[in-house]
């Protein structure tokens, strides 16, 4: 299967044939082809065998308490959306799908939820469904009721984590993508199965049952992204750079191709973002880009979305509540006040369009 949008077109194949790989050979057990969010160009068809999906379903049983009903807010040809239906296959249990038709709304998820009949609930959603939930008292409410609600496709910011936590809510954040089967790291913990290593730059490299098998008609990508050890581990290299802490928790610090060069020092825009969610009460939301600078080579900036009726920031006010929390070469040098923060795939910031909004502003 390769699932895709109602009302796109087809994803497209490849067009010519691959020796050994496409369109003669596929890995034994092939199940789905998903499309990647395509962060950095464009998408590749991730192969995941049936194995790879039961493992990365099994695992996250495990890890929740066992199987349960679950409801299902988010794309379902994304690969978050498709674990959902992966558990409930498994589980025997039939999801309930949030209505879309009129974009998400927290008075649709309400109403999914309210149609859920099983003894435990669980729930899979990116960080801006979330701040639109808790800021609807019924729907935070309905949220309550939820034995786990899994966060992942992007950063979760540690307030809203922690206005989650005070609303008595269960989230598990995750991490992962396409290419693992989805979340393969829950709360900074990996699933059972799972392995976590970086190397000398904080590179990460995940391994385990879960990976996929490749890219379709992509040896190229395959061989590049794809490796297996002398024991016979095979793992995949993200794109994301990130740490251990002494807690043994994996902390992701952002993409290798995210960080601000500026001044001749980097500076990861998770740490920025974390920062501004934890010291700017009336920020929402922010995405943290580099831009063009004459002087700086790039400079850090940052898009905010905020709360309602907060008033507007000046410049000068985000860098004062950021010193002394940030080095100075990561203080923002320009910020823009959004309607909304430009999103792809399931959930993700578009730092492309994020970028964009910043040309031409000094």
């Amino acid at each position: 299967m390769l699932p895709y949008a109602a009302h796109a077109p087809a994803p497209g194949l490849p067009h010519d044939a691959v020796p050994g790989q496409w369109p003669d050979a596929l890995p034994e057990g092939l199940a789905l082809v998903v499309g990647t969010s395509g962060s950095t160009g464009s998408p590749k068809l991730a192969m995941l065998t049936a194995s790879a999906l039961v493992a990365s379903a099994s695992a996250t049983d495990e890890r929740l308490g066992g199987p349960g009903q679950w409801l299902l807010p988010m794309a379902a040809h994304h690969i978050a959306g498709l674990q959902v239906l992966v558990r409930s296959l498994l589980a025997g249990t039939h999801p309930v799908a949030v209505d879309l038709s009129g974009g998400f709304t927290p008075t649709a998820f309400t109403a999914g939820a309210a149609a859920l009949a099983g003894p435990r609930r669980y729930t899979s959603l990116v960080p801006t469904q979330l701040v639109r939930l808790l800021a609807d008292e019924a729907a935070t409410a309905a949220l309550q009721a939820f034995d786990a609600i899994l966060v992942g496709g992007a950063a979760s910011p540690p307030s809203l984590l922690s206005r989650a936590q005070a609303a008595g809510l269960r989230v598990v954040t995750t991490y992962g993508m396409s290419e693992t089967a989805g979340g393969c790291v829950y709360s900074g913990l990996p699933l059972g199965g799972v392995q976590v290593r970086a190397d000398d730059q904080g590179r990460l490299s995940l391994g385990g049952a879960t990976l996929a098998e490749g890219y379709l008609g992509r040896p190229d990508l395959t061989a590049a992204a794809f490796r297996t050890d002398p024991d016979g581990t095979r793992w995949f290299a993200t794109d994301d750079v990130g740490h251990q802490d002494d807690a043994g928790r994996w902390h992701v610090d952002g993409r290798v191709d995210d960080l601000v060069n500026t001044g001749g020092l980097k500076v990861a825009p998770r740490l920025v973002e974390d920062a501004v969610s934890q010291h700017l009460p009336g920020v929402a939301e922010c995405a943290v880009v580099g831009v063009p600078d004459a002087e700086w080579g790039e400079a850090v900036a940052a898009a905010l979305v905020l709360r309602d009726g907060s008033p507007p920031p000046t410049l000068e006010d985000v860098r004062t509540a950021l010193r002394g929390t940030l080095p100075d070469h990561a203080l923002p040098r320009r910020i823009a006040v959004l309607g909304a923060l430009p999103l792809r795939g399931p959930g993700k910031p578009d730092r492309i369009a994020v970028r964009a909004v910043f040309s031409g502003r000094s």
